[in-house]
């Protein structure tokens, strides 16, 4: 059971994981061609779509973290130091994306369609956060892969 669990919990992930982190980091450069160019609508379309992949990929992610959560008390290691770190980051990235990217978002796309807002938005923070979101999610996965006391013998 614990194999089938484990490959569920990495099959989610890359299913998941892999588009959000994509489409987030294509976000700040897209949305820096919408604003230089306001007549672009592809770029107006292409930012409403990545947003909606990071948004339907965020949400169905919480499948990587409850297989996860499984196949760690299958293993016994729900106690370990390096798996309390990984959930501790899990948790910052849902953060940095819920509370922080996603909704620097949604303000861009209203920003892009519709009337401007008092301060202007700024691409190259939405660049950082989705770059702290993106390293919180690499550290997790060198985490997993390394994981101290792995009976892997590395």
């Amino acid at each position: 059971m614990t194999k089938v669990l484990l490959s569920l919990h990495v099959l989610a992930a890359l299913v998941t994981v892999g588009p959000v982190t994509v489409a987030a980091s294509m976000f700040p450069p897209t949305l820096r061609r919408a604003l230089g160019d306001p007549g672009d609508g592809d770029a107006r379309t292409t930012l409403r779509t990545l947003h909606r992949i990071c948004r339907v990929y965020a949400g169905i992610g919480i499948a990587v973290p409850l297989f996860g959560l499984a196949t760690a008390g299958s293993l016994d290691v729900l106690g370990d130091a390096w798996l309390i770190t990984s959930i501790l980051l899990t948790a910052a990235a849902a953060g940095v994306l819920a509370l922080l990217v996603l909704p620097a978002q949604d303000r861009a796309l209203t920003e892009t369609t519709g009337p401007t807002t008092p301060a202007p938005l700024n691409p190259g923070r939405l660049a950082a956060l989705t770059g702290v979101f993106n390293l919180l999610w690499a550290t997790v996965t060198v985490l997993m892969i390394i994981r101290p006391g792995s009976t892997t013998g590395v």
